[in-house]
């Protein structure tokens, strides 16, 4: 059995990893259209040329729980200049995140994934999982878990991308 400090350790290894590995092909991000809240549908491709954070959560998580309103402050910052963030929840039944974003208002999209094709897609294998997308539709980076201040890591990838 694993310890918590080595699976943390492996999930940075993870990290550094996936960006040394995208940095050197840039893979395009997998398309993806889901149901929204609120009833409508998003798709990937509308945000083409923007700057995209892909966020993976689920209510149950504690360390999504924590990260939400940090991820929100971000969006708020960053939206005016060609950046995006969607929100994936990848829980079988909506109700439980409908019910943590009652008490947790964002401003950003948020769609599920209850049949977790999408994660699927990215590969993901643990709780928060966070994808950053350039504005030519390419994976730059994949991060895995959320700790305090990784969103000082989120910001700074923003703005590099935002840069390009």
């Amino acid at each position: 059995m694993l310890t918590r400090w080595t699976r943390l350790g492996l999930m940075a290894l993870t990290t550094v990893i996936l960006a040394t590995a995208n940095a050197a092909g840039d893979p395009p991000a997998p398309g993806f259209s889901l149901p929204a809240r609120g009833g409508s549908t998003i798709d990937l491709s509308q945000y083409k040329g923007q700057v995209v954070m892909i966020n993976f959560w689920a209510s149950w998580c504690v360390p999504c729980r924590q990260e939400m309103p940090l991820l929100d402050s971000i969006y708020k910052k960053y939206k005016p200049l060609g950046f995006t963030l969607l929100s994936v929840n990848v829980e079988p039944d909506q109700k439980d995140a409908e019910s943590f974003l009652k008490q947790t208002p964002v401003t950003f999209p948020v769609v599920f994934d209850a049949k977790s094709k999408v994660s699927g897609l990215y590969n993901v294998q643990g709780m928060p999982t966070t994808v950053f997308v350039d504005r030519k539709g390419n994976v730059r980076l994949m991060h895995v878990s959320y700790k305090p201040g990784d969103e000082n890591l989120y910001m700074d990838q923003i703005r590099t991308l935002l840069r390009e």
